[in-house]
C-alpha cells in the first residue's frame, strides 16, 4: 500500500484554490449561516433618542422627594409633545422617549397615585432609568465586520441598523451522483443482487448543513456514457462541487478516473492513508472541483464530513480548514495501527468530568447502522502504538 496519501495532506489538495465564491446581496430574514462579504454600518442610532427603561415617571431629580403634577404622558412610539417643568412628572411606558425637561424616570412600583398627583417620598439620581441615545450604537459605526457569520444574534444586529438585505458570499452548489448497476433508489423493490442506495442523502444532508445548495443527479449504471453525462450535466450545470459515490476504485467497473481523463480533468489525488475511505479521489473539471467518494456506506459519510464540509466551508468564506476535535479517554483497548489513519466509530459517554469513547468491536465500513448508533470517531493516526482502556485519544463528535 506504499505511495498513499496522508489525511492531512490529502485535505490541504481538497481546499488548495477554493477561494470564497462571489457575493450576492440577500433578504436579511434569509441571512442565518451566511457569511459577510463587507462591513455592515448602522444607518441609524439605537436608541435613536433617550428612551425610558421602566414604566414610571418622567421628572426632574431635583423635585424629589416631593408631590407631583402629572401633565401628560409618553408611551412607545408616542411622545409627551410638552415639557415636564418644575414640580411636574409625566406618566412614562418602557421605550418611551424621555420628554423635555426630564432627567430621570421612577419606577411606577415606587409611587403613588391621587388624580393629576404623583407622590414620590423618596430621591432620584439624574440619568436614572434612562437608556441613552446611542447606547446600543450609533450611526456610522460597524456593527458586523466582513467575516462575520451570521447567527439568530447578528441577524438581529443586522435588521436593528436597518439592514434590509445584506451582502454575503454565495451558496456552494453541489451535485451528488451515485454510480452502480447494484443500486436502486430507496422505496424500489431491489432486484437480485441489489441494494438501497443510502450514500446520497447522507452526503445531501452533510452538504446541506455545511451550507450548500444540493441537486441530486440519481444513479448512474457502470457504463462510461452513461456516467460521463451526469458527470457533464454536473460541470455545464455551474456547480462548484460535484460529489461521486462509488467507482473510484480500482475494479473493473470503477469508471471515475476514466472520465476524467475522457473530459481533460486534472487528477489532484487518488487513494489516501485512511480507513475507512482510501479510493478517495479529487479532481478539477474546469471550475467544478470533483470528489470521488469510496461507495461503502461508512466511508462514505466518513470522507463527506472529513472532507466535503471543510471545502463547502471554505467556499462559502467560513475559515474551516478540518475537523474540530476534543479530549477524551479510551473505553477500551485497541491494537497498534499501520500506515492507515484510522477512524473508529464510537459511543462516548461523560465519567467524572471527562470523556470516555468505547469504539463499536467491529468496524466494516458497510455498517450503517453502527455508524447511525456512534457519537464520534476516534483518531488513530497512521503507525498509533497498540493503546490500553483508560489511555488518552482525540474523537471527532458525529453531527446530531
Amino acid at each position: 500500500m506504499a505511495g498513499l496519501l496522508p489525511v492531512e495532506e490529502a485535505l490541504a489538495r481538497v481546499l488548495d484554490g477554493a477561494s470564497p465564491l462571489p457575493e450576492e446581496w440577500i433578504p436579511v430574514a434569509d441571512c442565518d449561516g451566511r457569511v459577510l462579504t463587507r462591513d455592515l454600518v448602522a444607518s441609524r442610532s439605537q436608541p435613536p433618542e433617550d428612551m425610558s427603561s421602566m414604566d414610571g415617571y418622567a421628572l426632574r431629580a431635583a423635585d424629589l422627594p416631593g408631590r407631583l403634577t402629572v401633565v401628560g404622558e409618553a408611551a412607545a412610539g408616542r411622545g409627551f409633545p410638552g415639557e415636564v417643568g418644575d414640580g411636574q412628572a409625566a406618566r412614562i411606558f418602557t421605550g418611551a422617549p424621555i420628554p423635555d425637561g426630564a432627567d430621570a424616570v421612577v419606577m411606577q412600583e415606587d409611587t403613588s397615585r391621587d388624580g393629576d398627583t404623583v407622590i414620590i417620598d423618596r430621591t432620584a439620581r439624574a440619568g436614572q432609568f434612562i437608556r441613552r441615545r446611542g447606547l446600543d450604537f450609533t450611526a456610522g459605526v460597524t456593527g458586523l465586520p466582513a467575516g462575520t457569520v451570521m447567527n439568530p444574534r447578528s441577524l438581529a444586529l443586522a435588521a436593528a441598523m436597518n439592514h434590509a438585505s445584506v451582502p454575503v458570499h454565495r451558496r456552494p452548489r453541489v451535485a451528488i451522483l451515485s454510480t452502480g448497476d447494484e443500486l436502486v433508489e430507496p422505496g424500489t423493490a431491489p432486484g437480485p443482487n441489489q441494494i438501497v442506495s443510502s450514500n446520497a442523502l447522507a452526503i445531501a444532508a452533510i452538504a446541506r448543513r455545511a451550507g450548500a445548495d444540493v441537486t441530486h443527479l440519481g444513479i448512474a449504471p457502470d457504463r462510461l456514457e452513461a456516467t460521463l453525462s451526469r458527470v457533464r450535466d454536473a460541470r455545464d450545470g455551474g456547480h462548484d462541487i460535484l460529489v461521486t459515490s462509488g467507482g473510484a476504485s480500482v475494479g473493473e467497473y470503477d469508471l471515475m478516473r476514466e472520465v476524467i481523463r475522457h473530459e481533460g480533468g486534472e487528477l489532484g489525488f487518488w487513494k489516501i492513508a485512511m480507513r475507512p475511505g482510501k479510493p478517495l479521489m479529487m479532481a478539477d473539471l474546469g471550475a467544478t472541483r470533483l470528489l470521488g467518494l469510496p461507495g461503502n456506506p461508512v466511508a462514505s459519510f466518513v470522507c463527506a464530513m472529513l472532507f466535503l464540509e471543510p471545502l463547502i466551508a471554505r467556499l462559502a468564506g467560513r475559515l474551516v480548514n478540518g475537523p474540530t476535535t476534543a479530549a477524551a479517554v479510551l473505553g477500551a483497548d485497541v491494537p497498534a495501527n499501520d500506515l492507515r489513519a484510522d477512524h473508529l466509530r464510537a459511543r462516548v459517554i461523560e465519567t467524572d468530568g471527562r470523556l470516555v469513547a468505547t469504539p463499536f468491536p467491529v468496524q466494516d465500513s458497510s455498517m450503517i447502522r453502527v455508524l447511525a448508533e456512534a457519537d464520534a470517531l476516534i483518531l488513530r493516526p497512521a503507525h498509533a502504538p497498540a493503546a490500553r482502556q483508560g489511555d488518552p485519544c482525540r474523537i471527532v463528535r458525529l453531527p446530531r
